[in-house]
């Protein structure tokens, strides 16, 4: 496929983590945007510490899976998955179950939340893997496709590194275009949205400073390049469904060589509000 002419679109005025106490919520206009886009950063962030407490636990996570590809961890909140540890689990399970997102996540989703899947897409300075072109929704068993990805930035993440790339408007549709199998050189998923099925002259980057995060939609179109830059880019990625869908791990398919998604077995946590549709795994953790 043709380089992308990328447009940026890093905010000014989103330095700041927001206040202490203050309770996280998308205005309006960020919710239009949402719906518009199908991709919003809000202008919040995790505080310095929090970041920094979040790049030690990678550190950690790195160190437990030697041999590992860093963009090939899959849930480290799930304990042994991957062969992470249960003390390492539990604390990325914290980071995913944190009130702040989610009073954000269930503005997008509805009240009743449920965290289906996480992923770690550190990409080493100088060596990281792409991620081709694709919608969420190809990989996820979920019926009727209806939810919210996270992107949470550990590192610095623009363009230089291979920041995430998307498609404004590529999910208006609610249509799953045609993904064939990834040929070429070594990728992070093994199938990608298949050439012609949208204008990558309108593809824009999500950059994000460390501790800042953004929201796509499952139909949305987005990938990124190999990081060839001097710096690595990190960022931890949290899946969230709404409890009315169901989960069916029927449909589950393995949705790259690198690793192992665990789609059909691995649990379900409900974080917020009810379960609506009896799911199996369930762990009921609602706050």
């Amino acid at each position: 496929m043709p380089e992308a002419n990328l447009q940026t679109s890093i905010d000014p005025t989103r330095d700041a983590p927001a206040p202490t106490g203050q309770r996280w919520r998308l205005s309006e206009t960020q919710l239009a945007s949402y719906r518009a886009d199908g991709l919003v950063r809000p202008r919040l962030r995790l505080d310095d510490a929090a970041v920094e407490t979040m790049r030690d636990l990678l550190d950690r996570t790195l160190q437990a899976t030697p041999g590992r590809r860093p963009e090939s961890l899959v849930c480290p909140h799930i304990e042994e998955m991957n062969g992470i540890p249960a003390s390492i689990a539990a604390e990325w399970l914290s980071v995913c179950t944190d009130p702040q997102l989610l009073d954000v996540v269930s503005q997008v989703i509805g009240p009743d939340v449920i965290l289906w899947g996480s992923q770690l897409f550190c990409k080493p300075a100088g060596t990281g893997l792409p991620v081709p072109w694709h919608q969420d929704g190809h990989f996820g068993p979920i019926r009727p496709l209806a939810t919210c990805t996270v992107w949470l930035a550990i590192d610095e993440v623009d363009a230089a590194n291979s920041a995430m790339e998307y498609v404004p408007g590529s999910h208006r549709s609610r249509h799953l275009f045609e993904h064939v199998p990834t040929e070429g050189e070594e990728q992070v998923l093994n199938a990608e949205v298949a050439a012609g099925s949208f204008d990558l002259g309108l593809a824009q980057v999500d950059e994000l400073r460390a501790g800042e995060f953004s929201l796509h939609d499952v139909f949305l179109i987005h990938g990124s390049k190999p990081n060839r830059s001097n710096r690595r880019r990190a960022g931890f990625v949290i899946r969230y469904m709404p409890a009315t869908s169901h989960y069916d791990r029927e449909l589950a398919t393995a949705g790259s060589r690198l690793f192992d998604a665990r789609l059909r077995d691995r649990p379900l946590f409900l974080v917020r509000g009810e379960d609506w549709t009896g799911k199996t795994g369930l762990v009921e953790m609602r706050s």
